[in-house]
């Protein structure tokens, strides 16, 4: 039985694919109209930049309930331009954002201004991407989710591997695994800016979690005002608390979900005692380091 998506699809002369196709394809056909239009297009407001598995999908969804929020182009959460598509040029992402025309609309209609952005959480360990950032979007504000290293590093893997992206299938071996690697892989990103490094995207478990290396880099380029740091901790504890806290550096007026779910978690299984250990001793001197950069606030146990 043909469904309501499948027909929209065939009037459209597209065949019932996966979902992961059609979605990609349907993408396309926006950029057919956008792209062309894309001088009309002003950059987001802000831009979510991390870091992976700390809740920044729940975060861009709580927003996307606020009534002056607009997200990019398809409901999309992550446009990875910065990062991943930057070959494509900033014409291709300014087409994902609303119009000068729909933004004059907008405030014509509801009495004020919307905001838009985006999320994606390889901005944050991006070696080019603050850079990049610095270049085309000065003034942009700039939200960091920052979560026990441990446990982000141990929720990526498990990430990984779900998603087919990942052969390791014990931690450990993955940890063990983690520096040959990326052994090299900076350098290649550096002598050719297009190269795309898997296992820098997919396998840095330990060196995406040591967030001073990259909170410093991002405070040698943009003013401190500019960047609000959410504890992951915090966020999950109490969402509505830590939803205001993200409203207000935006400049959007306070608004109540009916339900803070949780998007895209994991059910856990114990990580072994030695593990646990070995990573507190990894990760001690970059906490430590990020304490002196954002404040007793941002510690961990161990």
């Amino acid at each position: 039985m043909m469904t309501d998506k499948d027909a929209a699809l065939a009037a459209a002369g597209v065949r019932s694919e996966s979902p992961t196709t059609w979605k990609t394809r349907l993408k396309q056909a926006a950029r057919a109209y956008t792209v062309p239009t894309s001088r009309l297009r002003p950059l987001p407001e802000f831009l979510i930049i991390g870091a992976q598995r700390t809740g920044t999908t729940s975060l861009y969804k709580y927003l996307y309930e606020h009534p002056q929020f607009v997200s990019a182009t398809l409901k999309t959460k992550g446009v990875h331009f910065f990062d991943m598509r930057y070959d494509k040029g900033m014409a291709w992402y300014r087409a994902h954002f609303p119009t000068s025309a729909y933004r004059a609309f907008f405030r014509a209609r509801h009495g004020c201004d919307l905001v838009t952005g985006e999320a994606s959480p390889y901005y944050l360990f991006h070696p080019h991407v603050p850079y990049r950032l610095a270049q085309h979007m000065p003034d942009v504000k700039l939200i960091a989710m920052l979560r026990d290293p441990i446990e982000r590093t141990y929720s990526m893997w498990q990430h990984e591997l779900s998603r087919g992206f990942e052969h390791l299938d014990r931690f450990e071996d993955a940890l063990d695994a983690e520096e040959k690697r990326l052994a090299g892989e900076i350098e290649k990103m550096n002598a050719d800016p297009d190269y795309t490094s898997f296992s820098h995207q997919h396998h840095s478990y330990m060196a995406r979690s040591r967030y001073a290396d990259q909170v410093e880099v991002y405070f040698s380029l943009f003013p401190r005002e500019q960047l609000h740091f959410v504890k992951a901790e915090d966020f999950f504890a109490d969402p509505g608390v830590e939803y205001a806290k993200v409203l207000e550096f935006l400049g959007l007026p306070p608004h109540r979900l009916g339900d803070y779910k949780k998007h895209n978690g994991y059910k856990r299984t114990p990580m072994a005692d030695e593990t646990r250990r070995r990573l507190e001793e990894h990760f001690a001197d970059s906490n430590e380091r990020l304490e002196k950069l954002l404040g007793p606030h941002f510690t961990w146990g161990g």
